[in-house]
C-alpha cells in the first residue's frame, strides 16, 4: 500500500497507484471532465495522470469545479 494525503485525508492506494487512481478514489467524474489535480502544489496535466506514479507520502488535491447558481 502506498500511504498519500488526499484532499486533507490519509488514504491507503494500492502500490503503483497513478494520479488517475487518485482521482478516482476522490469521487471525481471518470472523464476528468472538469477536475483539476495539485501533487505536492504542483498541478498534473490531464494527459499525465495515467503515468504519474503516487510516492508515500505525497499530497494529492484533487477539484471537481460544479456549476451552480441563485
Amino acid at each position: 500500500m502506498t500511504h498519500v494525503i488526499l484532499n486533507g485525508e490519509t488514504r491507503d492506494l494500492p502500490e503503483h497507484s497513478t494520479v488517475d487512481s487518485a482521482v478516482r478514489a476522490a469521487g471525481a467524474p471518470e472523464n476528468g471532465r472538469g477536475v483539476a489535480v495539485a501533487l505536492d502544489g504542483a498541478v498534473v496535466p490531464r494527459g499525465e495522470w495515467l503515468t504519474t506514479e503516487l510516492r508515500e507520502g505525497q499530497q494529492v488535491e484533487v477539484l471537481h469545479a460544479v456549476q451552480g447558481g441563485a
